[in-house]
């Protein structure tokens, strides 16, 4: 293992720990991506080495730069790469495996066991999705992956309780961990500018789209008149499968409803800082996802932790975050609904502004450095006890 001591300026020595990440990443564009290097560069303040096997659909050239390090790459269709991703696994404390059906390859991404398999370091499984309604196979490849970790992550209560009623959790100890987010000052909207409600992230079937503009649509009595900016490159696998079509449908959309003058899609993967200055600028964020099941989502942590006022549907991390009051919660396809949400926060400042404050507090607690440091307690308990077992 990678384990050494180095000095800190006060001259008391401090482990490294080095830790290795199955996941895709960037310039992969991709949510999996982004939170694998947000929290390894967060890991990485608090002095952990961290690498990552990249996971990829179909072989392509390296990227030229990485803000991980990338060891070995795992390709999905190409099961020959497995012994060179276990192999740098092997070499590090740790390994951390994002998990999501879709990631790997085989039926239900069941490849994934196979790495696991060859795994001899500790390993810590981050659960993206937590089905409660799953295949049978579905839910057999869950159970394995639980059953072949040392350690499981979940991002919600929700995902917890669904993983003990429905899944076979045994004696692997399940911590729930907030997805992490940029946290950006609380700011408020300037006076007189036209409203911005904003959606952003990969687009594809099931985003809820069509709702929102729907609801939308029905603001234009307000002065000064709202605009809705949907921003994001349609999902790389929907292109694949399905070209544009959903994104061209939304559009068609817009026009039927001759809502032109108030929404705009911008069709571009923007970096940090344009994005955080985007979202800056909004005054209620909208997320009206189709899906009652989702239990994670970075769109939504990334809204309350920049202090935006929140409309979402009903799908489990919504409900349980935006509890306290950060947001207002609608039935899915409720375009009634989420129009009479987005008129009360654009039509009444302090029920926007009781909003932003609860926000605000909630902020602190989904910082990628304070979600870090619950990961970093995981690892550090997790190589103690290898050590203990070693020794």
């Amino acid at each position: 293992m990678g384990t050494h001591e180095e000095q800190g300026q006060t001259g008391v020595s401090r482990r490294v720990v080095s830790v290795g990440f199955v996941s895709t990443a960037l310039p992969t564009p991709c949510g999996i991506a982004t939170f694998t290097t947000a929290l390894a560069t967060a890991l990485e303040r608090g002095g952990v080495a961290c690498s990552v096997v990249r996971v990829l659909d179909t072989p392509e050239p390296a990227p030229t730069t990485s803000a991980v390090p990338i060891v070995a790459t795992l390709v999905a269709s190409d099961r020959s790469t497995i012994a060179s991703a276990v192999r740098a696994l092997n070499r590090r404390d740790v390994a951390v495996i994002q998990h999501e059906y879709g990631l790997y390859g085989g039926a239900d991404g069941e490849d994934v066991l196979d790495v696991m398999a060859g795994v001899r370091v500790p390993i810590i499984t981050i659960l993206h999705t937590v089905l409660p309604h799953p295949s049978d196979h579905q839910r057999w490849v869950l159970n394995e992956v639980v059953r072949r970790s040392d350690e499981v992550v979940v991002m919600s209560r929700t995902a917890r309780a669904t993983l003990s009623e429905v899944y076979e959790i045994g004696a692997t100890p399940i911590s729930v961990i907030a997805h992490g987010a940029m946290v950006m000052p609380a700011t408020t909207p300037a006076r007189g500018a036209r409203p911005l409600i904003l959606t952003w992230g990969l687009i594809g079937p099931g985003k809820g789209i069509e709702w929102a503009i729907d609801a939308v649509a029905t603001l234009r009595d307000l002065v000064p008149r709202p605009r809705y900016v949907v921003a994001g490159r349609t999902h790389p696998k929907v292109l694949a499968n399905s070209g544009d079509a959903y994104r061209r449908s939304l559009e068609r959309r817009v026009r039927e409803r001759h809502a032109g003058s108030m929404v705009e899609f911008d069709n571009s993967y923007r970096s940090l800082d344009s994005l955080e200055q985007l979202i800056a600028s909004a005054d209620v964020v909208i997320l009206p996802y189709d899906s009652r099941e989702q239990a994670t989502s970075g769109v939504l942590v990334d809204a309350v932790a920049a202090g935006r006022p929140v409309v979402a549907t009903a799908f489990p991390h919504a409900v349980e975050l935006l509890s306290s009051g950060a947001g207002l919660i609608v039935d899915q396809g409720d375009v009634a609904a989420m129009a009479f949400a987005l008129r009360r926060i654009l039509t009444e400042p302090a029920t926007a502004a009781a909003m932003r404050a609860e926000a605000a507090r909630l902020a602190p607690t989904l910082s990628w450095d304070a979600v870090a440091l619950r990961y970093r307690g995981l690892i550090d308990s997790l190589v103690d006890r290898e050590v203990a077992h070693v020794s």
